[in-house]
């Protein structure tokens, strides 16, 4: 019996031992974790001020690399108008078919 308790006593050891050596030796990122952690960063700090979907967006084209990550006059343009639609189609209180038919009108003009 004493010799069973003290064999699981040293499997239990053993075991611990062997995850506590795996958890110490973490490894250093590659070189190619270490560039994409740097795209992270810098599409990070680019995004500043940034919500929702347009940062998803912004982000999504970021990382991967597509100069047009900024959008264009026009885009801006439209985000804005946009932007100045909603808040009036709230203001009104409006729903629905409501909305979505003042907000095409809107967008129009």
């Amino acid at each position: 019996m004493k010799l069973l308790i003290a064999t699981l006593c040293l499997a239990f050891a053993t075991t611990t031992a062997l995850a506590q050596e795996k958890k110490e030796a973490k490894k250093e990122p590659s070189a190619a974790q270490k560039k994409q952690q740097e795209r992270m960063k810098d599409c990070n700090a680019k995004a500043d001020g940034k919500k929702g979907e347009e940062r998803q967006k912004f982000m999504s084209s970021c990382l991967k690399g597509d100069s047009k990550a900024e959008p264009s006059p026009a885009q801006k343009a439209q985000q804005e108008r946009m932007t100045a639609c909603n808040k009036q189609a709230t203001e009104k209180k409006l729903k629905d078919g409501e909305r979505k038919k003042f907000m095409s009108s809107c967008l129009k003009s």
